[in-house]
């Protein structure tokens, strides 16, 4: 049994459903500390002048170390419409645009508390878009898992009885793969080919949000996703 175990990031990236979409469950690591100028409240998306930020303004004291989980947003901005009004502007041409944007209008409607209520929203929502409709999402602060890093993942996989943990890239850096395997867990990294698809606006520009690969293809956007089927420009 494979599982990914990844924090949550703000309308995410291709290759975080690519891990998903590899893994028979997906954590959600959202009860560790939360990150300056990470991906948990911003992504970006391309427009006719290039790639765009967008933010969810946060209310952070990085003294106190919140955990993912704990960050409030600061809604005394309007990000919402903001965020909402540069979706429109920029995909209203692209071919699926009207297939999805009933998901942002919906999202943008809320006023959302928790920066996380409104990252798990969109990554299950896009998941299902996606096609990933029965894949089991866990929050990791619904498993009570204490301990140090490594063990906590070690922890985790044990729940699920997982043989094979799923992990990104930089896990290289950190992981001790032979820890892994006195517990029985094999680990295998993600190596991520970035597939390149007919977008918008010009050159091709890769690593911008899921979004601008579903906005653009729609139900071909898992093959192309995991690299089964190719659609360049």
């Amino acid at each position: 049994m494979i599982i990914g175990i990844l924090q949550p990031g703000y309308l995410p990236w291709l290759g975080f459903f690519e891990q998903m979409y590899k893994s028979d469950t997906f954590v959600i690591y959202d009860d560790v500390q939360y990150d300056k100028q990470g991906w948990r409240n911003r992504n970006r998306i391309k427009t006719a002048n290039g790639v765009q930020w967008l933010t969810v303004p946060v209310v952070v004291n990085f003294k106190e170390s919140p955990l993912i989980n704990e960050v409030r947003i600061d809604n005394k901005i309007n990000w919402r419409k903001k965020h909402l009004l540069s979706i429109k502007q920029n995909y209203s041409k692209a071919p699926c645009y009207r297939e999805y944007i009933g998901i942002f209008e919906d999202a943008y409607s809320r006023e959302w508390e928790y920066l996380v209520d409104i990252d798990m929203f969109f990554i299950v929502k896009l998941a299902k878009c996606l096609g990933m409709n029965n894949k089991k999402i866990v929050r990791s602060s619904t498993l009570n898992v204490e301990d140090d890093r490594i063990e906590r993942l070690i922890n985790i996989c044990k729940i699920f009885k997982a043989d094979t943990f799923y992990e990104g890239a930089a896990g290289r850096d950190y992981i001790d793969e032979s820890y892994f395997a006195e517990h029985g867990i094999k680990v295998e990294y993600q190596d991520y080919k970035h597939p390149v698809y007919s977008q918008l606006y010009g050159d091709f520009v890769p690593y911008v949000s899921v979004i601008d690969l579903l906005f653009n293809h729609g139900e071909e956007s898992l093959s192309i996703l995991t690299n089964q089927i190719s659609r360049r420009q």
